[in-house]
């Protein structure tokens, strides 16, 4: 299931860029304190860092993911997802031929 809206969250409109752009976000907060953000990467290899454990859920285009300690890119497609622990890093692959890559970040 790809998740298309959501509903009943206050947004933050400063957004977050990252990489000279080639990632930009907006975080979003629920009524009960959940954070999480909303974003698109464009085509590049980037290395991202986590603080608390993520759940990286593909809306829109694909992705190849590499987690810390491994060799192995992973695909990731629209309505797939992939956890990535916290205190650590992972690499993001987006290709011209993929197109952007949307996702929600849900955080914890």
């Amino acid at each position: 299931m790809t998740t298309s809206s959501i509903a009943g969250v206050t947004v933050t409109t400063q957004a977050n860029v990252y990489f000279d752009g080639k990632c930009v976000s907006h975080g979003i907060t629920f009524a009960d304190g959940t954070k999480k953000s909303v974003g698109v990467v464009l085509p590049a290899e980037l290395t991202f860092g986590t603080a608390a454990p993520e759940i990286m859920e593909c809306v829109g285009g694909a992705c190849e993911y590499r987690l810390a300690g491994t060799d192995a890119w992973v695909k990731s497609s629209a309505g797939e997802q992939f956890s990535v622990p916290g205190n650590t890093k992972f690499d993001i692959r987006v290709t011209a031929e993929t197109g952007p890559y949307h996702y929600i970040c849900h955080y914890g």
